[in-house]
């Protein structure tokens, strides 16, 4: 079999709250409009022409990023033409002459560790609609910018080299090259982000200054682009971040995000660069929101942002419990799960869940398609689940805080409760909680259940390392030691098994081929005696420096046993990370590849952090079942966090 089948959960962290849509603001007014029609995720906008009305937006409706457009007097947007065979679409630029500029990151790098994203054109207005790309081979570029005459282009480049693995400020350099020559480009500024024109001579952009904000350069373009790197001028101050600029074109203005001490959300504000002062525009009007991406309209009068669209707005106002999104293998479906650590049911038609396991969220259980949900455990953190093969009514879990030292106290917990109790009248479902490890045994967590039902294996931290063990699934270990058995040993981290469905491995996560690299993870498979331990070469071999930047977690078995499902950093950064909410990992997207290390193909492309996939028990769930219009889930409430790493303090 080529390609794997069946159907894989997964959650996006964060992404089902954000409820973006895209705003423009009369600057002399301050009125604000809303551009978009509240209907999925709408971001990443740009003006298509002067009056504030019409733009060009990514829009994630299709089940994944697509180029949209507003028309005056349509209700609906309008899909543009993008790459067929791409999943991701960003920062679409259109121009004078209608052609369609965006990011896309269809083509696959010659090696791991490369950043997919490039610059695509395509004129929508062709019959052929051909796509072409305008970064060079072998490069990578991020948020592409036009000069007000259309003559150049600017775009934060990776050029060819690999990912360095960093997440915060990814180490972009700026390139400018003429529309008529994109094979000719100039790195003329080394270290920045973003870039934005003002005119045709000058482009701003963003970077860490090296007093630790974020601020705003500019940099003059002379005529002769054949020139060495510039040295950049500062323009914000420092005691305050400043980023994601769009340039007024009369050369004395710009738009930036900030981060302000004492102010909890980032907001759009306008910069007079003769001045030095700041105007407020977002703050005064959406206090408690956050506002991205800041874009200005060819006159200069309209302002365009996103952000959340607010509770009381007509759109959709609630999160799905379940959301279809696109695969590129027809054989396989993907499903975005609001919550983590999804489980099926024996007979797939409930999914066990942690819903905010980092504040006490518990778990919940929901029904296969979407349609209902109820809560088990509540008001204590619970994460990783694994349903009983054997018991419709079992569910073993962790309960305890989630990524803790070795010897902090996590509990594997058999969870018993009746499903006579999921009724549709009712929210709340009692259950039984019978702990499975002793009080003084540490970190004891990620539980797997065998399928004859009879052993969990889980990780434990109980020695001072955190390897695997496998315990009694009914009974659980004893003051003497029975009913428990070590199943991995070694100064590492042996992490996140899962029991294949035959019962004859145990997929896992480990650093033990870098034990001093807590961050280098690969993936691994045991029998459940302990023997044929070895290391599934995806990246490639041991002790490759390939092998050395893995970061591979959340292994999950298909139904036959041969292939498996995983969260990398393998296609590298797919967006700039400070654009974005937070991200733990903005690098981790779904692959899946067969036990042997063959086959490997990414299934998500986007600028969250994709993570915890499982196969659903059931290979030919239908997705035309799925209750998605919302009429159950949580309410979407635009509440969400800034990047960790942003911080005000400084």
């Amino acid at each position: 079999m080529d390609t794997p089948s069946g159907t894989i959960i997964f959650t996006t962290v964060g992404r089902t709250h954000y409820g973006f849509d895209v705003f423009s603001l009369h600057i002399a007014s301050s009125v604000e409009r809303r551009l978009t029609d509240g209907v999925s995720v709408n971001f990443n906008a740009q003006f298509a022409d002067d009056n504030g009305n019409d733009i060009v937006f990514v829009s994630e409706r299709a089940g994944s990023a697509r180029i949209f457009r507003t028309r005056p007097g349509n209700s609906k947007p309008e899909q543009l033409p993008g790459a067929p065979e791409s999943f991701f679409h960003d920062r679409p630029i259109i121009t004078q002459d209608n052609t369609l500029y965006f990011i896309s990151a269809h083509e696959q790098p010659d090696r791991h560790f490369k950043n997919w994203t490039a610059l695509y054109s395509v004129n929508p207005n062709s019959q052929e609609k051909e796509v072409t790309r305008v970064t060079p081979p072998d490069t990578a570029d991020f948020s592409p910018a036009i000069s007000k005459s259309g003559k150049y282009f600017a775009v934060a480049s990776y050029g060819s080299r690999s990912w360095g693995g960093e997440f915060h400020e990814i180490n972009t350099d700026i390139v400018v090259f003429k529309a008529s020559e994109p094979e000719t480009r100039v790195v003329v500024c080394e270290h920045g982000g973003w870039p934005t024109w003002s005119g045709d001579s000058t482009v701003f952009f963003h970077r860490q200054a090296d007093d630790g904000w974020w601020s705003i350069f500019r940099f003059d373009i002379p005529e002769n682009l054949n020139l060495s790197p510039i040295e950049p001028v500062r323009v914000t101050p420092p005691g305050l971040h400043c980023f994601t600029p769009a340039a007024f074109h009369d050369g004395k203005r710009i738009a930036v995000a900030t981060r302000r001490r004492g102010v909890n959300h980032r907001h759009i504000e306008i910069f007079d660069l003769e001045h030095k002062t700041f105007q407020a525009v977002t703050e005064p009007l959406n206090p408690s929101f956050h506002h991205y991406n800041p874009f200005v309209s060819a006159n200069s009068e309209f302002l365009g942002y996103h952000r959340f669209r607010g509770e009381s707005t007509q759109g959709e106002s609630t999160v799905p419990n379940l959301e279809s999104i696109v695969s590129p293998i027809k054989t396989l479906r993907l499903i975005r799960l609001n919550g983590s650590f999804p489980s099926s049911s024996p007979e797939g038609d409930l999914i066990a869940l942690n819903s905010d396991f980092d504040i006490n969220g518990g778990i919940k259980v929901a029904r296969s398609d979407g349609s209902k949900r109820w809560t088990l455990i509540k008001d204590r953190t619970a994460f990783y689940n694994s349903w009983s093969p054997t018991e419709r009514h079992v569910i073993y879990a962790s309960l305890g805080p989630i990524f803790r030292p070795a010897r902090i106290a996590v509990q594997i917990a058999r969870i018993q409760f009746s499903p006579s109790d999921l009724i549709d009248d009712r929210d709340e479902v009692p259950c039984e909680v019978k702990f499975l490890t002793l009080d003084n045994t540490g970190n004891n967590a990620f539980p797997s259940c065998s399928p004859d039902g009879k052993s969990v294996v889980f990780r434990s931290g109980r020695s001072g390392h955190k390897n695997l063990y496998i315990l009694d699934a009914v009974n659980g270990e004893s003051e003497g030691g029975e009913g428990i058995r070590r199943l991995t040993e070694g100064p590492w981290i042996d992490t996140m098994p899962c029991w294949s469905p035959k019962g004859d491995l145990i997929g896992f996560s480990s650093n033990r081929h870098d034990p001093s690299n807590d961050a280098a993870f690969g993936a691994y498979v045991v029998r459940p005696d302990g023997s044929g331990l070895r290391r599934i070469e995806i990246a490639g071999p041991e002790g490759s420096e390939e092998a050395a930047r893995e970061r591979v977690n959340h292994v999950s078995f298909n139904k036959d046993g041969d292939w498996i499902v995983f969260t990398a950093n393998l296609g590298g950064i797919t967006a700039e990370p400070v654009a974005i909410p937070n991200q733990f990992q903005p690098y981790g997207d779904l692959y899946v590849v067969k036990l042997d290390g063959t086959g490997l193909r990414r299934l998500t492309w986007n600028g969250y952090e994709d993570g915890t996939p499982t196969w659903h028990t059931v290979d030919d769930l239908g997705l035309s079942g799925l209750s998605l219009n919302g009429q159950d889930g949580d309410k979407l409430e635009g509440q969400f966090e800034e990047p960790l790493w942003i911080t005000c303090d400084i």
